[in-house]
C-alpha cells in the first residue's frame, strides 16, 4: 500500500533536529524527502558523536547515532548554496517539489534568491516551512536559538528540577532536545495543514515556526496556573502542581510511580497501602484536599512504599486499578514486553552496517500505515540520480558539477 503522502515531494533544507524530524515524519507518512547537506561535512549532527553505528565487525562508521534519529526516509543531495549553480539546481528542484523545509536564521536564503517570495514566484503552490529560533519579528528575530536556550528562555526549566531548599534543587534541562522535538511536531501539523488548504485553494503558504513561540505554547496547564494566578509556578521535582499523590515515591528496591488522577483511585490506592482510613480523612478525601494537605500525606506515603518492591506495588496496585509504574533506564524500556510487541523498535537495512536500529513511530495508520523505506542516507549518496531523474543532468554535466565542488 502506497503511503498516506506517496503524492508529495518534500526538498528538506534544514539540520540538526527540528526541521529534520518533521522532515522525518513526512516521509514515514510516504512523502518523497530530499535533504539537501553541504558537500564534504553534511548535516552537522552527522558530527555529533560518539555514539556511532558500528558495522558488522564492531567498529564505528561514520554515521553518528544522533544523526541517526532524524533522517531516515530521505535521500542525500549534497549542494553548495554559495557558488551560482547551487541555487540554481534548488530552484529548479523546487518546480518539482511540493514542500520546502529550512530552519535558515532570518532573511539567511534571501541571499541565494532562495527566500518564499522568490520561489513562490517559481511555484505558486509550493508549502514553504521556515523554522527559527525566534521568529521574523520582535526584538530577537535576529538570535540563533538552540534548545537548551530556549527551554530556560522559554520557562521550561523554571519548572523543572527539585523544589528550593532540596538537595540538588536548582535548574534542570529536559533529558531529551524536547523543544526541538515539539517544534518539529508542530511544524509537521502546520504543513500537513497548509497542503490540506491547498486542495481547496490551489495555491501554496508559508509556515511559520519559532522554538521560543511553540516553548511557550507548550508550558499547557503550567501556563494557565501563572494566566489564572498572577503567581509563576516554581519547580516541585517529580510532584505534580494539581495532583496528589502524582509523583515518585521510594520502594525497598528503588521507586514507583503513582498517578492518582481521582478520589476514587486514591481510595483504592489507600486500601491496598493498608491504610483505608486516608480516603476519609477530611484532609486527604478529595484532590483538593491532598493538594492543600501535600507536606502531610506524602511523607506518610513514603513511609509505606519503602516495604514493597517495585515490582510487587506494580502487581497490586495494577489489579486494584490504580495507575503507576516503574522508573525504567532505556535498556528496560526497550525490553519492556509493551514496547516490544508495539514494534518500537525497527531494524533497517543499511550500507554500512548490515542493519541500523530506529525507533519505530508512533502513528498507526489503518489505511496508509507507516513505512520504513530506506535508512538514513549517506552523506551525498543520491546526489546523482537525483539530479539525473528530477533535472535530466547527463553524467558529463555530474563531473562538472564535481569537479567545481558545487555537488
Amino acid at each position: 500500500m502506497s503511503g498516506a503522502l506517496s503524492h508529495i515531494r518534500v526538498l528538506d533544507l534544514s539540520r540538526v533536529l527540528a526541521g529534520p524530524w518533521c522532515g522525518q515524519i513526512l516521509g514515514d507518512l510516504g512523502a518523497e524527502v530530499i535533504k539537501v547537506e553541504r558537500p564534504g561535512t553534511g548535516d552537522d549532527t552527522r558530527h555529533w558523536g560518539p555514539p556511532y553505528l558500528k558495522d558488522q565487525q564492531g567498529e564505528n562508521t561514520s554515521e553518528a547515532a544522533y544523526y541517526l534519529a532524524a533522517n531516515r526516509n530521505k535521500q542525500s543531495l549534497t549542494l553548495d548554496f554559495t557558488q551560482p549553480e547551487g541555487p540554481r539546481i534548488i530552484r529548479e528542484l523546487v518546480a518539482q517539489c511540493d514542500v520546502l523545509l529550512e530552519n535558515f536564521k532570518v532573511g539567511g536564503l534571501a541571499a541565494y534568491g532562495l527566500d518564499y517570495k522568490s520561489l513562490k514566484a517559481i511555484n505558486p503552490r509550493l508549502i514553504y516551512c521556515s523554522i527559527t529560533g525566534f521568529g521574523r519579528d520582535g526584538p530577537y528575530a535576529q538570535r540563533a536559538g538552540y534548545d537548551f536556550m530556549i527551554q530556560g528562555l522559554g520557562g521550561l526549566m523554571s519548572l523543572t528540577g527539585r523544589a528550593e531548599g532540596e538537595e540538588g534543587a536548582g535548574p534542570v534541562k529536559v533529558g531529551v532536545a524536547l523543544t526541538d522535538i515539539l517544534t518539529g511536531l508542530y511544524a509537521t501539523v502546520g504543513v500537513l495543514a497548509a497542503l490540506n488548504h491547498r486542495e481547496q485553494s490551489g495555491v501554496g503558504q508559508h509556515v511559520e515556526l519559532a522554538l521560543l513561540d511553540v516553548q511557550v505554547a507548550c508550558l499547557a496547564n503550567q501556563a494557565m496556573n501563572y494566566l489564572t494566578t498572577g503567581v509563576a509556578p516554581k519547580r516541585m521535582g517529580n510532584a505534580h502542581p494539581n495532583i496528589v499523590p502524582y509523583q515518585d515515591f521510594p520502594t525497598a528496591d528503588g521507586d514507583i510511580i503513582l498517578t492518582v488522577g481521582n478520589d476514587g483511585q486514591f481510595r483504592k490506592f489507600a486500601e491496598v497501602a493498608g491504610h483505608p482510613e486516608w480516603a476519609d480523612d477530611p484532609r486527604f478525601a478529595s484532590n483538593k484536599a491532598r493538594v492543600a494537605h501535600r507536606k502531610e500525606l506524602v511523607p506518610m506515603i513514603r513511609q509505606v512504599t519503602v516495604f514493597r518492591t517495585t515490582a510487587e506495588w506494580v502487581a497490586l496496585l495494577e489489579q486494584a486499578g490504580v495507575p503507576c509504574g516503574p522508573i525504567n533506564d532505556l535498556a528496560q524500556v526497550f525490553a519492556d514486553p509493551q514496547v516490544q510487541a508495539r514494534g518500537m523498535r525497527v531494524d533497517i537495512p543499511h550500507p554500512l552496517a548490515g542493519t541500523v536500529p530506529q525507533v519505530a513511530s508512533p502513528i498507526r495508520l489503518s489505511e496508509s500505515p507507516v513505512a520504513y523505506r530506506s535508512a538514513p542516507p549517506l552523506l551525498g549518496e543520491h546526489s546523482a540520480a537525483l539530479l539525473q531523474r528530477l533535472l535530466g543532468i547527463d553524467e558529463g554535466q555530474l563531473e562538472a558539477l564535481r569537479g567545481a565542488g558545487v555537488i
